[in-house]
C-alpha cells in the first residue's frame, strides 16, 4: 500500500457498473461535525479524476452536500454517495453527517458499507460521539482506519493526535492503532507553524512530496532516518503481532529482515478483518493542484486493505412470514436481496431509493417485491407489494448517471418505487424475502404541529407520510389523548430539517405548538354525588335519579363500576345506562377536562318513573352524579411518569444526576457499564423531559444517550397543577 503506481480510470461523465463483487469497495466516512469528511470525499474524488480541479463535478454540480438545506445550514444533513474508480476498482464513498441529530443517516451508511474511515480533526480531537460510534463498529467487527485532517491548523500535532487515537480506540491494545505515514513539514512561517508538505511511508521508507500539487516520490534525507526507524520498528511489531504466521515474530526478534511484500500482505489482512487500525493523514489540494496530501495513500489503503463485499456476512434473511432463509453472501447469481438504505424525493423524478444489493443482480425495469416489516411503532405499516422499478443510476452530486445493472455488493439509485421506504427489502416477485432491519435510535424530542391553514391541512397527512417514509428515525404520533399531531425527532436540528422539508419540498406550512402530555384526574378521597335529571316538556318527560359513591383505587385500576342498588330503586335495565353515563363523563374529566382514572363508582340508590324514565335519562343522571361528587372532593391532577435510563461517561454522572433531580426526578439506581460509563436509572415526570434529548447533550458534552418508557401516572404537586391550570385558562 505504500508504493503502488498511481493508476486509475476516471469516473467523469459516466457511471461504472461493477461486474464482480471483488472489484467493489464500500467505505463509510464517519466523524464529528466539522472534522472534514465532506472535504475529504471531494479531495479523494479529485485525485481519482472524478471531478475537475475546482472540486466540482464535471457536469457542474457539487460532489457532496448538494441539498439546498445543506447549503443553508453549512453542514451535512443526509447520507450521500460518491462513487470513484481507482486502480481498476470501484470505490463507493459514503459521506455521513457528523451532527448527532442525523445519526439515522449515519446508521444507514454503516449498513451500506463494508468498512469505516474515521475522520478525526487534528485541531479538535476525538469527541464522545465518535468514541461511541467506534464501539458500535467494533461490536459488529467492521474494519476501520483513521485519517487525521486539518493538519494546516496552527494547533495541529499529528504525533499527539495519533497517541490520542491509540489511547481512545486501541483499548487494551494501543499498538493496534499506529500510523502508516509520518507528516513531512516544510519551513516554519511567521507564526512558527510549519505546514505539512508531504508524507513519509514507514514501510517503504519513501518520501512522498505534495508541495507542488502533484505526488512526487523521493528518498528521505539522513536527518529523517532516525525517527523513521523508531516509528517503523513499532509499526512492524504491531503488524507482526496480528500476523497469522505465528513464527514471524520470532524471526523478526531474531534479527531477520522481513520483506516488504510479507508486511504489506499481513497489514492488509489485519485491516480487512478488523484487528489493526492504521492512522493516515490527509489534506485537500491547494487551489489549482490535482492531488490532495495523503489522498493517494488513502485510496491505496481502501483498495488494498479494506475488505471486498464478499468478505461481509449477509444479514439475516427470512420470508415475509418469518421463516428463516439461507442466502449465500454476495452472490450475483443468487436470489435478489437488496435493501433501501435511503429514500429521497426529487421534484422531477419523484421518489428515489438508494439501494445496497446483498445478493443477486438488480436490473432496470424489473418488477420486484417490496417488503417492509417491524417499524409500525415509527408510523410505518407492514407492507408487501410488487412494484416495477424505473431506471438504475449512480448518484454523483445532483446528477444521476445511468447504470446497466447493479450486482451483489454494489450500490445504486432506483427510481419510481412509490411504496418503498427506508429499511425496506427488495426481492424477486416470485421469491419474496425480508432482511433483518438495522437498529435505529429512538426519536425522543417531541414536536407538536398544526397545519397553518385549511389548504395546509389537506396536504399535511401526505407530507408527514413522505417524511417518515424517508427517515425511520422520525416517528409520527396521532395522540388520541391530547388530540395533537406529534413528530418525534432526534434533536432540534433534526426537527428544523423536517419543518424545512415540509415547507419547501412538500409545500406544507405548519405551526409548532406546545407539546402536551397525557394528564389524568382522580379522586383523592371518597365522595358521594346525586344525579337528578327530571324534565317535563310535553309528551313523554325525562326522569332519572341516581346516587353514587366514589372512592379512589390503586394506580392502574381504571374505572370500576359496582351496582349495590337494592329493592329495585333503579330498574335493572337502566343500571347499564348509569354506568355508561359515568364512564362517558369520566372520559371527559370532572374538573380540568382530563380523563378520570383509578376510581370505584358504586351505584347505591335512585328513583325511576314508570313512563318518563329512559336509557338516555339515566345516562345523563349518571354523568351529573359524578360531577356533583367531584364538586365536594379533592381532585388530584395526575401526570405521567417515565422510567429514564441514561448511559453516561463517568466524568458526567454527577451533573446528569443533579440535572435529573432538578426535573423532580428520583434516581432509583446506578450501575457500572463498559467503557468507563455508568447507567443511571431514574423516574421523572414526562412534563419535565420534553427537551431532555437536547439538554442531556449539553450536560454530558454529547457523551450520553438515554431511553424512556412510560411507568405510571402520579399526583402532580399542587402548586404545579395550579400553575398549569392558570396557563391553560389564559391560553
Amino acid at each position: 500500500m505504500g508504493d503502488k503506481a498511481n493508476t486509475h480510470t476516471g469516473a467523469a461523465g459516466r457511471a461504472t457498473a461493477a461486474d464482480h463483487p471483488a472489484s467493489v469497495r464500500n467505505v463509510v466516512l464517519v466523524g464529528h461535525s466539522g472534522s472534514g469528511k465532506t472535504t475529504l470525499v471531494e479531495a479523494l474524488a479529485l485525485t481519482a479524476g472524478a471531478v475537475n480541479r475546482a472540486g466540482r463535478v464535471e457536469d457542474g454540480g457539487t460532489v457532496s452536500d448538494y441539498d439546498e438545506i445543506e447549503h443553508r445550514q453549512q453542514r451535512s444533513v443526509q447520507l450521500s454517495l460518491v462513487p470513484v474508480d481507482w486502480d481498476g476498482l470501484k470505490i463507493n464513498l459514503l459521506d455521513t453527517p457528523g451532527y448527532a441529530d442525523f445519526v439515522g443517516e449515519l446508521r444507514a451508511g454503516l449498513r451500506a458499507a463494508d468498512a469505516a474511515l474515521f475522520v478525526v480533526s487534528a485541531a479538535d480531537g476525538v469527541d464522545g460521539s465518535t468514541r461511541m460510534l467506534w464501539e458500535e463498529c467494533a461490536a459488529v467487527g467492521m474494519p476501520r482506519a483513521i485519517v487525521v485532517t486539518h493538519l494546516e491548523s496552527a494547533r495541529s500535532d499529528f504525533e499527539e493526535m495519533t497517541a490520542i487515537c491509540a489511547q481512545t480506540f486501541g483499548g487494551d491494545d494501543p499498538d493496534a492503532v499506529l500510523p502508516l505515514y509520518l507528516p513531512l513539514h516544510g519551513a516554519a512561517g511567521p507564526d512558527g507553524h510549519a505546514p505539512v508538505t508531504g508524507l513519509i511511508g514507514l514501510l517503504t521508507r519513501q518520501l512522498f512530496d505534495y508541495s507542488s500539487g502533484e505526488r512526487k516520490e523521493a528518498d528521505p534525507g539522513p536527518e529523517q532516518q532516525s525517527f523513521i526507524d523508531t516509528a517503523r520498528n513499532r509499526l512492524i511489531e504491531g503488524i507482526i503481532a496480528e500476523s497469522e504466521d505465528e513464527k514471524l515474530m520470532d524471526r523478526y526478534l531474531g534479527g531477520e529482515e522481513i520483506d516488504l511484500k510479507t508486511l504489506v500482505q499481513d497489514l492488509e489482512r489485519a485491516v480487512a478483518r478488523g484487528s489493526f487500525f492504521p492512522v493516515l493523514a490527509a489534506a485537500p489540494a491547494a487551489e489549482g493542484a490535482r492531488q490532495g496530501l495523503g489522498t493517494v495513500e488513502l485510496l491505496e489503503l481502501i483498495t488494498g486493505g479494506f475488505p471486498t463485499p464478499l468478505e461481509r456476512p449477509a444479514p439475516a434473511v427470512t420470508t415475509p412470514d418469518g421463516a428463516p432463509r439461507e442466502v449465500k453472501a454476495c452472490d450475483p447469481d443468487g436470489p435478489l436481496v437488496a435493501e433501501v438504505v435511503k429514500t429521497a424525493s426529487d421534484p422531477y423524478v419523484g421518489r428515489v431509493s438508494l439501494v445496497r444489493v446483498f445478493s443477486g443482480t438488480l436490473r432496470p425495469d424489473a418488477t420486484v417485491h417490496v417488503s417492509g416489516h417491524g417499524l409500525t411503532d415509527r408510523g410505518h405499516e407492514d407492507h408487501d407489494v410488487d412494484e416495477r422499478i424505473g431506471a438504475l443510476s449512480a448518484p454523483f452530486g445532483k446528477q444521476q448517471r445511468a447504470l446497466t445493472h447493479c450486482i451483489a455488493g454494489d450500490l445504486a439509485s432506483v427510481a419510481k418505487l412509490s411504496r418503498a421506504e427506508t429499511g425496506d427489502t427488495l426481492s424477486a416477485k416470485d421469491d419474496p424475502l425480508l432482511m433483518e432491519p438495522w437498529r435505529m435510535p429512538d426519536p425522543l424530542l417531541p414536536l407538536a404541529i398544526e397545519a397553518h391553514s385549511k389548504a395546509d391541512e389537506d396536504k399535511l397527512s401526505q407530507g408527514l407520510g413522505r417524511l417518515v417514509a424517508e427517515d425511520p428515525t422520525m416517528r409520527l404520533e396521532q395522540n388520541q389523548n391530547t388530540h395533537q399531531v406529534v413528530l418525534w425527532c432526534l434533536g432540534e436540528a433534526h426537527a428544523d430539517v423536517a419543518l424545512e422539508r415540509l415547507r419547501n419540498r412538500y409545500g406544507v406550512q405548519v405551526d409548532v405548538v406546545p407539546h402536551k402530555v397525557s394528564l389524568r384526574e382522580t379522586f383523592a378521597g371518597p365522595s358521594t354525588g346525586r344525579g337528578r335529571h327530571v324534565k317535563q316538556s310535553g309528551g313523554h318527560g325525562q326522569f332519572a335519579i341516581c346516587e353514587i359513591e366514589v372512592e379512589p383505587l390503586p394506580n392502574g385500576s381504571g374505572i370500576e363500576f359496582v351496582d349495590k342498588v337494592v329493592g329495585g330503586a333503579v330498574p335493572r335495565q337502566f343500571i347499564p345506562s348509569v354506568e355508561k353515563g359515568v364512564r362517558a363523563q369520566a372520559a371527559k374529566g370532572v374538573v380540568a377536562g382530563y380523563p378520570l382514572i383509578d376510581v370505584r363508582v358504586t351505584l347505591k340508590d335512585g328513583k325511576a318513573h314508570s313512563v318518563d324514565s329512559s336509557d338516555a335519562a339515566f345516562q345523563t343522571a349518571g354523568a351529573l352524579a359524578l360531577r356533583e361528587a367531584a364538586r365536594d372532593a379533592v381532585i388530584h391532577l395526575l401526570e405521567p411518569v417515565a422510567e429514564v435510563t441514561v448511559l453516561v461517561g463517568d466524568d458526567y454522572v454527577g451533573p446528569v444526576m443533579s440535572d435529573l433531580s432538578g426535573r423532580r426526578g428520583r434516581v432509583v439506581g446506578t450501575e457500572q457499564a463498559a467503557g468507563g460509563r455508568t447507567l443511571v436509572r431514574a423516574e421523572v415526570p414526562e412534563i419535565e423531559i420534553g427537551r431532555y434529548a437536547v439538554d442531556l447533550r449539553s450536560v454530558s458534552h454529547g457523551t450520553a444517550r438515554f431511553d424512556r418508557s412510560y411507568a405510571r401516572h402520579e399526583p402532580m404537586p399542587q402548586h404545579i397543577a395550579e400553575r398549569l391550570r392558570e396557563q391553560e385558562a389564559s391560553a
